[in-house]
C-alpha cells in the first residue's frame, strides 16, 4: 500500500515537471509495456508522430499491469499494452473508451545452451523443466509476459511454486528478467522482440517457440478523459487516428534490429 502510494506521487510530480517543461507545446502520456520502448519502437514512431503534428509525447515504459493502473490513477492518455484479457477487463470498467489491436509479436521460452533438445511441444517442454525442477526466472511483475507465463502453467494444471527455490520470482522487468536467467543459466519466457534486442545472452538460446500459446497481441487505448480532467483528450485522439493509418503500418514493419522486424502490424 505505500510503496502503490509512493509511486503514485513520483509519477505525479514527473508529470507536473514534464508538462511544465513543454508548456509552450502539446503533450500526451503514453502509459506502454516495456518492450515497445525499450526495443527503441516507439520512439521511432513517436518522432515521425511530432515532425507530423508538433505534439510531444512522453512514454512511461511499465509492465502492463503498472501500465493499467498508472490509467486508472488517471496519469495517461493513451495505453499500449499486450493483455487482452486485462484490456478488455479495463474497457468493462468504463476505464477506456476506444481500443484497437494493431500489432503482434511471439513469445519465446529461452533456455541454457546446454539444452538442445528439439522441443516438439510447449506443453511437453514446461513439464520437463516442472517435472526436474529446472531453474526457472519469472518475472513476477504483474506484466503482460508475466500473465502469459501464468496462463501457461495453469493450461497444464501446474502449480510453478511448486518448483520451490527452483522458481525465483524476481520482480523485474525484461531486460533485468534476461540478465538474471543468464547468469544463471536459467528458463525464462521472453517477447522475441526483447530477445532479439538483448544483446547479453551468451548462456542462453531459444529453447521453444512457434507455437499458437505464444502468441503476443499489442492493444491500443484511448483513456476515459473523466479519469483527470487535465486529460489532453484532442491530442490523445489525433495520436489514435494516426497509429490506425497506413503511415504507422509502414513505420511499425520497417522497424528492425540485427535485420529482423520485432513488430507486425495488424490493425484492419
Amino acid at each position: 500500500m505505500i510503496l502503490s502510494f509512493i509511486k503514485f506521487i513520483i509519477i505525479t510530480f514527473f508529470l507536473l515537471v514534464t508538462k511544465n517543461s513543454y508548456s509552450n507545446e502539446e503533450i500526451i502520456v503514453i502509459a506502454s509495456t516495456s518492450s515497445t520502448y525499450d526495443t527503441g519502437l516507439l520512439n521511432y514512431i513517436n518522432k515521425e508522430f511530432y515532425k507530423k503534428y508538433n505534439i510531444r509525447t512522453k512514454v512511461l515504459s511499465q509492465g502492463t499491469g503498472q501500465a493499467l493502473r498508472t490509467a486508472k490513477d488517471g496519469n495517461a492518455e493513451i495505453l499500449l499494452v499486450h493483455h487482452k484479457e486485462s484490456e478488455l477487463d479495463f474497457m468493462k470498467k468504463g476505464y477506456g473508451i476506444e481500443r484497437y489491436e494493431t500489432m503482434y509479436n511471439d513469445y519465446v521460452l529461452v533456455g541454457p545452451i546446454s539444452d538442445n533438445k528439439k522441443c516438439l511441444s510447449l506443453e511437453k517442454k514446461l513439464l520437463n523443466i516442472f517435472n526436474y525442477k529446472k531453474v526457472f526466472i519469472s518475472r513476477g511483475d504483474d506484466s503482460g509476459t508475466h500473465k502469459k507465463e501464468l496462463e501457461l502453467w495453469k493450461l497444464l494444471n501446474l502449480n510453478p511454486d511448486k518448483l520451490l527455490s527452483s522458481y525465483l520470482s524476481v520482480g523485474q522487468g525484461m531486460g533485468n528478467t534476461l540478465l538474471i536467467a543468464n547468469e544463471k543459466k536459467a528458463y525464462t519466457l521472453t517477447d522475441r522482440s526483447t530477445w532479439i534486442s538483448f544483446n547479453r545472452r551468451e548462456n542462453l538460446h531459444i529453447v521453444c517457440e512457434n507455437f499458437p500459446p505464444m502468441f503476443n497481441q499489442y492493444g491500443l487505448i484511448l483513456v476515459n478523459p473523466i479519469l483527470n480532467k487535465n486529460f489532453n483528450l484532442k491530442s490523445a485522439k489525433i495520436y489514435i487516428n494516426w497509429f490506425l493509418t497506413d503511415e504507422v503500418k509502414k513505420l511499425v514493419n520497417s522497424f528492425k534490429i540485427k535485420e529482423q522486424q520485432l513488430f507486425f502490424y495488424n490493425y484492419k
